[in-house]
C-alpha cells in the first residue's frame, strides 16, 4: 500500500474515532436516568439518617458501629408484594470484588453481608410464594457474564429475577479507550473471551446505584438509599444512608424498574406487571420542579420534610443550585470518599468567597485499586481548596486502617432551614454527569428535625472526635496535604480524560 493510501486509511480511523466518541458521550440518555423527581412532602418520622462507621481505639483495636444493612434486613423481612435492590457489589469474601481485584492493606470481612441479604431473601421468598422480587446488578459482578456469581445464582434458582445492567447503553466516560473499544474490541469479547472483564473494566463507567425499596406491608412503600454495598470486602467501610417512605419512593420505583427495561428485563408475565403502572404514575401531594431550582423560601408544614429523588446529572444541578444559593450565614458540611468535579470545586471556593462556612471530611484516597499510595483525587484537591481559599475551606482526614470513608453526603443549612443529599454518588464527572448510574435523596426540612440533628451530630462526631476509648476518626489536614503539581494534573487529565477509577 501507498504512503498515500496509508494516510487515507488512518484518516478515515481517526474520523470514525472521533464519530463514535462524539456520538457515545451526547447521545440520548436511556429512560430512568437523570431523574429530578417531584417534591414529595414526608412526614418527619419516615425519613432517618444511619451511618456504619469504622474507626480504631487507642490500641488499635476495631472500633465498628453498623446499622445500614440491620435496616435494609428489616425492609426485606416486611415486604409483603415486592422488593427491588440495586446494588453495584454483591460478593462474599471469597468471591469477585467489582473491581475483580484485591485491595492492598485490606482488612478481613467484618461481616458477612452478602450470604445475609442472601438467606434474607430466600426466606422471604419462601414464607411468601408471591413475593416479586427483582435484583439489579452490575455485571461485573460476574465479570460481565464471563463468571457466574454463586450468590446471584442461588437466588435465580429460587426464581428471583436478575438483572445485569445494559452498560453499553449509557454514555462513555473515556473519552479515548471507549471509542477504540467500541470499533475494535467490542465485537470479541463474548462471555468466553478470556480478555473480556478487563477490556470491558477499562470503560471505567458501571451501574454504582446502591438501594433496597419494597411495600412496607401497610399499604404504602419503603426505601433504604445510600452508599453502602453488601460486600463482604466492604463490610468493614464507613457509610451513610437514609431509610423513607412517602411518594418520592415511587418515582424511584419507577426509575429502577426502567433501568430494568433497558437492561432487557420483561415485565410481561413478570410479578411486576401490575406494579409497573402503579410505579409510572404521579405521586399524590407532589410538586414538580426544575433540575436546578434551588430552595424556595416557603414555610415547611409542622414535622414535614420536602423529599426529591436525583439520579445521576440531576444530582449535580441540584447540588449546584444549593451550593450557589448558601449566603454568608450557611454552612456546608460535606462528608466524601471521592471530591473530583470541577463544577463543585469551584462552587465550594466561590461559597467561601461569600463568608459561607465550608468543612470537609475526605478519605485519604492513600490505598489505590492498582495498588502502592496514591492520594488521587482528594489529596491534591484538598490542597487546591485549602490554599486557593486561604484557609477559609476547612478539611480533616478520615483515619482509616485498611477499610474505606466511604460517606457520601452534603448538608448545607442555616439557623433554620436545612437540606442535604445523601445516596450513592461521590462528587466525581463519572458519578454527577449521566455516565455511572447514581442515585441519591434530596431532603429539605428545618434544621431542628431528628433527621438533620443526626447527620449534623454524626458530621460534628467525626470533625471533632467525639469518643471514648482513645479513638480519634479524624486527624488535621497537613498529614496528608499534597501540593505537588505533578499529582494535581495528573488528577485533572486522569479526571477530564475520563482515565479515571474515581
Amino acid at each position: 500500500m501507498s504512503r498515500r493510501w496509508r494516510r487515507v486509511v488512518l484518516l478515515c480511523a481517526i474520523a470514525a474515532w472521533l464519530v463514535v466518541v462524539w456520538h457515545e458521550t451526547h447521545k440520548p440518555l436511556p429512560a430512568g436516568t437523570h431523574v429530578a423527581s417531584a417534591v414529595c412532602p414526608v412526614p418527619v418520622g419516615e425519613v432517618s439518617f444511619i451511618a456504619d462507621v469504622t474507626s480504631a481505639d487507642a490500641y488499635g483495636r476495631p472500633a465498628v458501629s453498623q446499622a445500614i444493612f440491620d435496616t435494609v434486613l428489616a425492609v426485606v423481612h416486611g415486604a409483603q408484594r415486592f422488593i427491588v435492590l440495586d446494588y453495584t457489589a454483591f460478593d462474599a469474601a471469597g468471591g469477585e470484588f467489582a473491581t475483580g481485584e484485591s485491595l492492598p492493606g485490606e482488612v478481613p470481612p467484618h461481616r458477612h453481608i452478602a450470604a445475609e441479604l442472601t438467606d434474607a431473601l430466600l426466606a422471604r421468598r419462601r414464607e411468601q410464594p408471591d413475593l416479586a422480587i427483582l435484583f439489579i446488578t452490575d455485571p461485573a459482578n460476574e465479570r460481565y457474564g464471563a463468571a457466574p456469581s454463586p450468590e446471584l445464582q442461588l437466588l435465580r434458582a429460587a426464581g428471583i429475577e436478575v438483572v445485569a445492567t445494559d452498560l453499553d447503553v449509557l454514555r462513555d466516560s473515556n473519552l479515548v479507550y471507549s471509542g477504540l473499544w467500541r470499533l475494535a474490541l467490542r465485537w470479541w469479547d463474548g462471555p468466553s473471551a478470556p480478555l473480556v472483564a478487563a477490556t470491558r473494566r477499562l470503560n471505567f463507567k458501571g451501574s454504582d446505584r446502591r438501594l433496597v425499596i419494597a411495600d412496607d406491608g401497610h399499604g404504602g412503600l419503603a426505601a433504604v438509599i445510600g452508599s453502602a454495598n453488601p460486600s463482604d470486602r466492604q463490610s468493614a467501610w464507613s457509610n451513610v444512608a437514609v431509610r423513607v417512605g412517602g411518594g418520592a419512593v415511587q418515582s424511584l420505583l419507577a426509575s429502577e424498574l426502567d433501568v430494568a427495561r433497558f437492561s432487557g428485563w420483561r415485565e410481561q408475565g413478570s410479578p411486576f406487571a401490575a406494579l409497573t403502572a402503579t410505579a409510572a404514575a404521579a405521586p399524590a401531594g407532589c410538586t414538580a420542579v426544575r433540575p436546578d431550582a434551588p430552595a424556595v423560601n416557603e414555610p415547611l408544614p409542622g414535622a414535614t420534610a420536602r423529599v426529591q429523588v436525583l439520579t445521576e446529572g440531576a444530582i449535580r444541578a441540584q447540588l449546584l443550585a444549593r451550593l450557589d444559593a448558601a449566603g454568608p450565614a450557611d454552612s456546608i458540611d460535606a462528608a466524601l470518599f471521592h471530591l473530583a468535579d470541577r463544577e463543585v470545586i469551584e462552587s465550594l471556593l466561590e461559597a467561601a468567597r461569600r463568608g459561607v462556612s465550608v468543612r470537609l471530611i475526605l478519605d485519604p484516597n492513600e490505598t489505590g485499586r492498582s495498588g502502592g499510595t496514591s492520594g488521587l483525587p482528594n489529596q491534591p484537591v484538598a490542597s487546591e481548596l485549602v490554599s486557593r481559599s486561604g484557609g477559609a475551606i476547612r478539611v480533616r482526614w478520615y483515619r482509616t486502617h485498611g477499610e474505606r470513608f466511604h460517606a457520601a453526603v452534603v448538608m448545607i443549612y442555616g439557623s433554620g432551614r436545612a437540606w442535604l443529599t445523601l445516596g450513592s454518588a461521590q462528587l466525581t464527572r463519572r458519578n454527577l454527569d449521566d455516565y455511572n448510574l447514581e442515585a441519591n435523596l434530596g431532603v429539605e426540612l428545618e434544621r431542628g428535625e431528628p433527621l438533620m440533628q443526626q447527620a449534623l451530630q454524626y458530621f460534628d462526631t467525626l470533625w471533632s472526635n467525639r469518643a471514648g476509648l482513645g479513638i480519634e476518626y479524624t486527624g488535621d489536614f497537613a498529614a496528608f496535604a499534597d501540593p505537588a503539581q505533578s499529582d494535581y494534573w495528573l488528577y485533572r487529565v486522569a479526571e477530564g480524560t475520563g482515565f479515571s477509577p474515581f
